[in-house]
């Protein structure tokens, strides 16, 4: 364990590299997932709309009426179920075909936004394999998913 008194001692430089639109500092070899912001969001949906790997998705009217009948809040909460569950451990169980295309509105942004498994995560959002997911790390992917289905259900009666 590092004490405060020691990192005082230390001298430290982070840098900040582009990485998928987020701004990402690197501190050793772990990278740290900043707020994501609109300039970051719009850099992420231009890399993943170039991206031959990540399908143009949108959500049919069935996960439309769902989001509006359950609100942008419990779908948070299921967000962060599925991304603790599905994404979070190092070697999460099926990695590459843990989330269905279907079923789910949340599961549906996950594909559209490169978060439905490790792999994408490392492409397109600078997330290290192999590693266990912090919390800074699972709330940035709640956000970016939460972000998709919002834009999404713009202009919606509520």
């Amino acid at each position: 364990m590092i004490f405060l008194s020691t990192l005082a001692s230390r001298p430290f430089y982070p840098y900040t590299v582009a990485c998928a639109g987020t701004s990402v500092q690197q501190r050793g070899r772990r990278k740290t997932v900043q707020k994501l912001d609109e300039k970051s969001w719009n850099t992420l949906k231009a890399k993943l709309a170039r991206s031959k790997q990540i399908e143009k998705l949108d959500m049919g009217e069935p996960e439309k009426e769902y989001v509006l009948s359950r609100g942008v809040d419990i779908l948070q909460l299921h967000a962060t179920d599925f991304v603790r569950k599905r994404l979070a451990p190092a070697e999460p169980k099926n990695d590459g075909r843990q989330t269905p295309l279907k079923g789910h509105p949340v599961f549906i942004a996950q594909h559209a936004t490169g978060t439905s498994d490790r792999d994408k995560l490392a492409k397109f959002h600078g997330i290290e394999k192999g590693t266990e997911l912090e919390e800074k790390e699972i709330s940035y992917i709640v956000d970016v998913i939460i972000r998709w289905i919002e834009e999404q259900t713009a202009g919606e009666p509520a």
